[in-house]
């Protein structure tokens, strides 16, 4: 990735560009699915666990990430697009497969507004699907079929569990 883009990127949320924090947002950039501190770890080997935890609480903080409970016990993270602030109305549905265990931004779906009781004050929302992910369902046809059937015809699910 072009390091003019990089540092314009971290200028852009008032991050004093430095080489650890270009290295690590490079590595960001290059996965296709939400990743965790793990994931960090294990591509940026010459980086430890401490300063990885910084750097990403910095880029939080700053909104160039976000985070997500996907459920899998282990906090997963995605760069944020350029105009996102991290508000309620920023916030999009995730997808998280059991197949392969990756988590994917879905940023063409808000979550939907779901009004609360009075005197009930929303502070955050985690909206996160669970299913096969559009290229584990390629490798095995049948999954698609057992998992597609649409809600509206029977307004029940296939044969799994919601």
């Amino acid at each position: 990735m072009d390091t003019k883009h990089l540092e314009a990127t971290l200028h852009h949320r008032e991050i004093k560009p430095t080489a650890i924090r270009m290295l690590v947002l490079e590595t960001m950039l290059n996965h296709e699915t939400a990743f965790s501190l793990s994931d960090l770890e294990s591509t940026l080997k010459t980086v430890d666990k401490s300063t990885l935890s910084r750097t990403i609480n910095l880029f939080r903080h700053h909104h160039l990430i976000h985070s997500i409970d996907d459920g899998s016990g282990s906090v997963k993270y995605s760069v944020c697009r350029t105009d996102c602030q991290c508000t309620l109305g920023d916030l999009h549905v995730h997808f998280h497969c059991n197949k392969c265990r990756t988590t994917h931004c879905m940023e063409s779906i808000s979550i939907p507004d779901i009004p609360l009781p009075p005197d009930f004050l929303l502070e955050n929302v985690n909206f996160v699907m669970k299913g096969i992910c559009a290229r584990c369902a390629r490798k095995t046809p049948s999954t698609k079929a057992k998992y597609n059937t649409p809600l509206n015809q029977s307004n029940q699910p296939a044969t799994h569990t919601w």
